[in-house]
């Protein structure tokens, strides 16, 4: 469905996750590749698996923090490729610790903006010239349903630095539009990889989060992909300035139900939701085990009290 061929691709963050996901398929797609992450063991793999696809592949190890990194990893990239023709600001971290707010310490919060933000407009910034000069070129920048409103989740750092992405993908979407550059934004929801799959699964969170998403499940990397791909792609030509959200409906649904509301019990004959999904309501047991929260994330695993 999409043809990369002659094309350059530069991803961040590509050693693993989501990142490894969209090297595979842009390789796939024919797209001759750049890829860079600080996991050099790691993305070293990446990068021949990509070889064994038939692209190109320049692999080359820096810190998206780091102003010089990342004018080395694009200079490098150039000198070999020629051009540069898409760039996915895919690197970022995160603290899942679940720390509030008031105990948020600065240095994890400037730690995630450094890497989250910084980094990404460094890149766009640095790529962005050379796509400026050449007129041509497509950002994706990924970002966060996190990015979009208030959440439960106690991660301040990650939602203000996709936040401040997401405003970001907009500014330069409008001021770059008229010079040939595109750039928008992929904001997934809670997607399964080898990075998110031990706390989505071992703690049980896949089953909260699918309670609270429209669409009832969790998202599969593949289906970030495909946006990526899209966005990144000819077929967009004429979108820029966006923030697509890959999440099952959960920004669109505005906080939808985990308790089924109370007109679901004088609805019976017809019911509001005619679906076998078992919400959080219907396993007392589940819901009121979580009440105080998750343990390990919201209280102390040892801390009888709250089981």
């Amino acid at each position: 469905m999409f043809d990369f061929k002659s094309k350059v691709v530069l991803i961040t963050g590509a050693s693993y996750g989501l990142g490894e996901y969209f090297a595979y398929a842009f390789a796939e797609a024919g797209a001759d590749l750049i890829l860079t992450a600080r996991s050099a063991d790691a993305l070293a793999a990446v990068g021949e698996n990509c070889r064994k696809k038939g692209s190109k592949v320049t692999v080359v190890t820096g810190d998206v923090s780091i102003e010089a990194d990342v004018r080395n990893v694009i200079a490098t990239g150039i000198a070999d490729h020629g051009h540069i023709d898409v760039l996915i600001n895919n690197a970022g971290v995160a603290d899942t610790k679940g720390v509030v707010a008031e105990q948020f310490s600065a240095e994890s919060f400037n730690h995630i903006i450094a890497v989250d933000l910084a980094g990404a407009f460094y890149f766009a910034r640095d790529c962005g010239k050379h796509m400026l000069e050449r007129r041509s070129g497509s950002i994706v920048n990924i970002c966060s349903i996190l990015a979009n409103g208030g959440n439960e989740n106690s991660m301040i750092g990650y939602s203000a630095a996709k936040g401040g992405l997401r405003n970001l993908t907009l500014q330069l979407g409008v001021e770059w539009a008229d010079r040939g550059v595109r750039v928008n934004a992929v904001s997934p929801g809670f997607i399964v990889t080898e990075m998110t799959r031990p706390m989505l699964a071992a703690m049980g969170m896949d089953k909260w989060i699918a309670s609270r998403t429209p669409m009832r499940r969790v998202g599969e990397a593949g289906e970030v992909t495909n946006a990526v791909l899209f966005l990144a792609s000819d077929m967009a030509s004429y979108i820029t300035g966006v923030d697509l959200q890959v999440d099952g409906g959960t920004n669109a649904g505005n906080g939808t139900f985990q308790i089924p509301p109370i007109h679901h019990e004088w609805n019976k004959e017809s019911p509001m939701v005619p679906t076998d999904y078992e919400p959080v309501a219907a396993r007392p047991d589940w819901y009121q085990g979580l009440e105080a929260g998750i343990p390990g994330l919201h209280y102390p695993v040892e801390d009888s009290s709250n089981e």
